[in-house]
């Protein structure tokens, strides 16, 4: 059945959907479909149930009684029935469920499972024992689809000893739109605004549609304006989103502390160590609750390219980089109607250093990794990092925002090995010339002085937001070792 025109990209996991619901087997499934809030899982299970007839229930945080009562009145209406279902527990409700694709396979969703979860832990287990050898024959080919945004609860259903361990015949993330995609589905064709906007409101579909009804900036000159009648506005949901991304985590207890850590990662302390500092506490005790946000998406935890005992924390969503470095400081003043132009005119330069040049830095690594052609490395990329290189004979480190590791073309150089295919820097809005390549030049010689796969063939990669030196550009014309990538290529070339 055909993708329904009004969903925006979505291909692969449409496709997967609806391999699972036209499964020819006589026996009961199960599937699994996670990802974070606001990434359309329930726009993309609804059409699916409406495509195929199917059934879907969603979820609220209520008691267990409740939900059984909810439940009834829903699967009793699906049914074609006049008078409610009334089970006393989730062992009738389930056994009831799967009885329902009387005609051949069929749809069964619910929504927002670990609500029911919640109030209800031994639900797994009585849906794992539905799917048993033992059950199948009272079964019918229901297609059960299990849905949730708690991401820790998603990921630990068909983990370890989970009682839904092995069950599963589809596990499905729906991820946010990668910034190529974003751009299209916001109707930004300047690549400039395209990486201004994703900088606040990144991949995440529902802050265009619900949360913005469609309001995007027109071009460079609207963006600024568009900032505070969309984002900084306290009559917009955007203004209050990055708290409550938190509060809707069951697995966040202490949003206070939570919220702390992500401003400490906001601000530019990216080792555990710094973070303690930050807060005030010691490294030990920061172990969890990285951990915990790591697990709900919200920070990444990652290694650096170069020093195998050092890594980084990076925070995952845009919109709380931006909230942490540009709005929560200013919470009073931004509460009050009428103060949002002072203050975003004050935060130019926050948003510049905390916010966008780390994208913009996050963005080029995302496209060597998965946008760049294999020519532009002469390899084929493995793994893309960000790390720090000492420089012993100056007593100092150097950055490297964008390092590519891989397997060169030339299969003679280095058969079965990986290499460093290529070096970057990336400036936002400086405009780039000798001194910055040679400056990778210099990084290069020392990590081939200390033998680590880097060569004269490693490239060296130039990224700007601002545009390169006529001179940089001759010799990048001349050198194919040197590669300069603009907005123009971040957005449409390879």
């Amino acid at each position: 059945m055909d993708k329904p025109t009004e969903m925006f990209d979505r291909d692969f996991e449409w496709a997967e959907l609806m391999r699972y619901a036209g499964y020819a087997g006589r026996e009961a499934t199960l599937g699994v479909v996670s990802g974070r809030r606001r990434q359309g899982k329930t726009f993309l299970l609804d059409a699916l149930t409406r495509s195929t007839g199917g059934f879907m229930f969603t979820a609220t945080e209520t008691t267990e009684a409740d939900a059984l009562r909810q439940f009834g009145h829903a699967l009793a209406a699906h049914c074609g029935e006049s008078t409610p279902f009334r089970f006393a527990h989730w062992d009738e409700a389930i056994t009831r469920l799967m009885s329902i694709a009387t005609d051949g396979p069929k749809v069964a969703v619910i929504d927002e499972f670990p609500f029911l979860a919640k109030a209800s832990p031994a639900l797994p287990s009585i849906v794992q024992r539905a799917l048993d050898p033992g059950a199948r024959h009272g079964n019918t080919p229901v297609r059960l689809l299990l849905c949730g945004s708690a991401l820790s609860f998603m990921g630990g259903l068909l983990a370890g000893n989970a009682p839904l361990r092995g069950r599963a015949g589809l596990e499905l993330v729906v991820p946010t739109l990668d910034y190529r995609l974003a751009a299209r589905f916001w109707e930004v064709t300047d690549p400039r605004t395209a990486t201004l906007t994703h900088a606040i409101v990144g991949g995440t579909p529902a802050y265009r549609r619900e949360f913005t009804q469609g309001d995007t900036p027109a071009g460079p000159e609207d963006f600024d304006d568009w900032v505070v009648r969309a984002v900084l506005n306290p009559g917009r949901p955007l203004f209050r989103e990055a708290r409550y991304l938190l509060a809707e985590e069951p697995e966040l207890h202490d949003t206070a502390l939570y919220h702390s850590a992500l401003a400490a990662v906001s601000a530019g302390n990216a080792s555990r160590g710094g973070i303690a500092d930050y807060l005030g506490r010691k490294s030990t005790d920061l172990a969890h609750p990285l951990h915990v946000l790591e697990d709900v998406g919200l920070v990444r935890h990652e290694p650096d390219a170069f020093r195998r005992n050092r890594s980084a924390y990076r925070i995952a969503e845009p919109l709380i980089a931006f909230y942490h470095a540009v709005m929560r400081p200013h919470w009073g003043d931004l509460e009050r109607p009428g103060r949002a132009p002072a203050v975003w005119r004050r935060a130019q330069s926050t948003f510049r250093s905390k916010v966008l040049g780390p994208h913009f830095e996050g963005l080029c690594r995302e496209w060597a990794r998965w946008h760049a052609a294999p020519e532009t490395y002469g390899g084929h990329p493995s793994r893309v990092a960000a790390g720090t290189v000492n420089d012993p004979s100056a007593r100092t480190s150097h950055e490297v925002d964008v390092a590519v590791f891989g397997q060169s073309l030339d299969e003679a150089e280095s058969p079965g090995r990986e290499t460093l295919l290529a070096l970057g820097e990336a400036k936002w809005n400086e405009t780039m010339g000798l001194p910055h390549l040679e400056r990778l030049r210099h990084i290069r010689d020392l990590l081939t002085a200390r033998g680590t796969g880097s060569s004269e063939r490693t490239r060296l990669l130039c990224f700007s937001g601002a545009g390169f030196t006529g001179d940089l550009r001759a010799l990048a014309d001349r050198d194919a070792t040197v590669q300069l990538v603009d907005l123009d290529r971040l957005y449409g070339g390879e």
